[in-house]
């Protein structure tokens, strides 16, 4: 295969990424702490096929990684107890599959042991104890108070975590919202409960996706494609008509 249509189908495979990463943002523009994504691009030469003159190299385009733009999304009210939001910088924590893994959504609630838990019944850490925050629902209504403490007959019961990620470019997307970070080597960066955080009660984060962009991405993706197929339809015609001159020789 000659290198103009390796090129070609170099820039198809990523455009394909594209779309898949689009319609990804697209479909999660209404799903709570959701942070939009894009896929990052580079150039990587390659040797061409033995010649006398042009270039030594071509250029590929390939994927590298993946950018998550994590701007807050708006503060949608909701009213209810143990809905969530944060105001600024951090992320919640939850325990799932023994791990600590951080999220932007805050839909919690209270299972059948008392256990402030996530939609999927992943324990909400304390920020103090690191632990499950039991709360008592019979006790009375709970308040949510600057700092993120947990408030229950005037007497404080827990505190909600937030913590503060020194290296967010290292994240791993684990599914349902939520990032997992690597081993950390230096305490330094270890993830820290932020000292006072705006923890909104009644309140949900919606998704920084909109949809509008997203739609423009989409065509402009297409219409990429679209040229790149025309532009491989060339590039074979010209080989075909290549080898019939070079059969009549």
């Amino acid at each position: 295969m000659d290198n103009a249509m390796m090129i070609g189908l170099s820039r198809q495979m990523t455009l394909r990424r594209s779309m898949d990463v689009v319609a990804n943002n697209i479909a999660n523009a209404n799903t709570a702490g959701f942070k939009v994504e894009s896929l990052l691009l580079e150039n990587r030469a390659a040797p061409t096929a033995t010649h006398d003159d042009g270039p030594s190299d071509v250029q590929f385009v390939n994927t590298w990684g993946m950018a998550r733009d994590f701007r807050q999304g708006e503060l949608a009210f909701t009213g209810r107890e143990f809905d969530l939001a944060i105001d600024g910088e951090g992320f919640f924590a939850v325990e799932s599959n023994g791990e600590e893994q951080f999220t932007r959504d805050g839909r919690f609630r209270l299972d059948g042991a008392g256990q402030l838990v996530a939609s999927d019944g992943a324990p909400v850490l304390d920020a103090d104890t690191r632990g499950p925050i039991l709360i008592d629902a019979s006790a009375g209504s709970v308040q949510i108070v600057d700092g993120g403490m947990i408030m229950q007959n005037d007497q404080q019961i827990g505190r909600i975590g937030v913590f503060e990620i020194a290296n967010r470019s290292e994240m791993s997307k684990q599914g349902n919202g939520r990032y997992t970070i690597p081993p950390i080597e230096d305490p330094a960066n270890e993830p820290l409960a932020m000292i006072d955080p705006t923890v909104s009660q009644g309140f949900v984060e919606q998704s920084n996706v909109q949809s509008i962009l997203e739609l423009t991405d989409m065509m402009s993706v297409m219409r990429s494609y679209q040229s790149v197929s025309k532009f491989l339809e060339q590039a074979e015609d010209l080989s075909k008509r290549a080898i019939e001159r070079l059969g009549r020789i």
